[in-house]
């Protein structure tokens, strides 16, 4: 699919982003775009990469429609990657959020279709289920128009990946208890019931091409992906870090807009998802779209009436075989 290709990534200077384009330097394409506002973290980026001759670095923003229908130029598939992501920050500037994750989502798509792109792959989050902040809203918008974007055009096919958190990402909570284990004896807990999906980033990426690989266009590839607890992964570190000191736990309490538990899929949604395999569910649009359906009548409805991080929550030995084969425990 990829090889003599060229592919662009939108913020591709995140954790998820370089390990896409890590995977996919192995799959032979002629040249990997990577676009990106953020002028460091590509020249860091660059050197990692050790100047491979492949990448080619493109500092803009997706707002900017122009700088896109550039960046799109002879491209042949798009990794959107690109979004404001977190909670707080989109509470508290949803306008940004707004014009980053919806606006600059509709700038993708209406170069994709003017520059005859073959495939479009959005990422999306599992807040995107059934919003509760605003950074779920304009991910469930995002979605919205990539899946919409099938009926403007015969050409070039969109399809959505939906997952959970991903294990050790810029930010990820495994960094920030690692720290305050370390530095300070303390684990602050937002509450101690609350449950998330959890993915290593390796897997992800693995799961990200099979949808890439196989989708259709028109449908949204939700992730199965283990849960637990995030007090159970705060003893695991403890128990790694600080075997022989007392640390306390703090519950801080839930942040604005922050859920309990997480959903990758609701029970709206349910309604209309096949089991795709052991990997995958897929969510078909209740809009019409000239085959979908036909291609995937085949496979059986799910029998959940929601897919929430609450439920089949992984014990304390699991979470920490995941984490050793993560690379994440020392």
């Amino acid at each position: 699919m990829f090889p003599n290709k060229i592919i662009l990534v939108t913020g591709g200077t995140g954790s998820w982003g370089q390990e896409l384009i890590t995977q996919l330097l192995s799959k032979g394409p002629k040249e990997i775009r990577i676009f990106s506002r953020n002028e460091t973290s590509q020249v860091a980026m660059k050197h990692k990469f050790e100047n491979n001759a492949k990448l080619k670095f493109i500092i803009g923003d997706v707002r900017d429609k122009d700088a896109v229908l550039d960046a799109c130029d002879g491209v042949d598939y798009i990794f959107h990657l690109a979004a404001l992501k977190h909670v707080p920050v989109c509470e508290f500037q949803p306008l940004e959020a707004l014009k980053t994750n919806v606006l600059g989502t509709q700038n993708i798509i209406d170069a994709a279709i003017e520059k005859d792109i073959e495939k479009v792959i959005n990422i999306s989050t599992d807040k995107a289920a059934n919003p509760s902040n605003f950074y779920g809203y304009t991910k469930a918008m995002a979605e919205k128009l990539i899946i919409n974007a099938n009926l403007l055009t015969n050409k070039t096919k969109f399809v959505c990946v939906r997952g959970g958190n991903v294990l050790g990402t810029s930010g990820s909570v495994i960094h920030l208890f690692k720290h305050d284990i370390k530095s300070k004896n303390k684990v602050r807990i937002t509450d101690k019931k609350m449950t998330r999906f959890f993915l290593t980033i390796k897997d992800a990426i693995s799961l990200l091409f099979k949808a890439t690989y196989e989708s259709h266009g028109g449908e949204i590839f939700v992730m199965k992906m283990p849960t637990f607890k995030i007090i159970e992964l705060a003893h695991v570190l403890i128990d790694e870090y600080s075997p022989n000191k007392e640390v306390n736990i703090e519950e801080i309490g839930i942040r604005p807009g922050e859920k309990l538990h997480e959903l990758l899929l609701t029970e709206f949604e349910s309604q209309n998802t096949v089991v795709y395999d052991n990997e995958y569910f897929v969510i078909l649009p209740t809009i019409p779209n000239n085959g979908l359906l036909e291609y995937y009548q085949s496979y059986p409805k799910v029998d959940l009436e929601t897919y929430s991080s609450k439920d089949n929550i992984i014990d304390y030995d699991q979470i920490k075989t995941m984490l050793k084969d993560g690379g994440f425990l020392e």
